[in-house]
């Protein structure tokens, strides 16, 4: 089991989780964070940092946002285990499913 980062991240990335991660797996895309699953050692650290409530321990993870799990292993599919988000940098991709979402406006009113 791992974390995941749902819908709540998208066009926020707020990245305290990245902060906060001990093992530096936690990647940055065009719109969302992702955790690489292989990584990730289960501390738990990230999630009570997110101020969007976006992570969720895989168990746990919402119904309405049980595909990010899909989509956090997927976006890893093609890049591996690079062994460590800062030596990477932001990736200047997503995954389809977050790519085709309309721009999410937070905050507004």
């Amino acid at each position: 089991m791992t974390y995941v980062i749902a819908q709540p991240c998208v066009d926020v990335k707020d990245k305290a989780c990245v902060d906060e991660c001990p093992v530096d797996c936690i990647y940055e895309g065009e719109r969302a964070m992702y955790i690489q699953t292989e990584e990730c050692v289960d501390c738990g650290a990230c999630e009570p940092v997110c101020p969007v409530e976006a992570i969720y321990y895989e168990e746990d993870l919402p119904q309405q946002w049980s595909e990010y799990h899909r989509a956090n292993v997927e976006f890893f599919s093609e890049l591996g285990s690079p062994g460590g988000a800062s030596k990477v940098g932001p990736i200047h991709k997503d995954h389809p499913l977050i790519a085709t979402l309309p721009l999410q406006v937070h905050g507004a009113e």
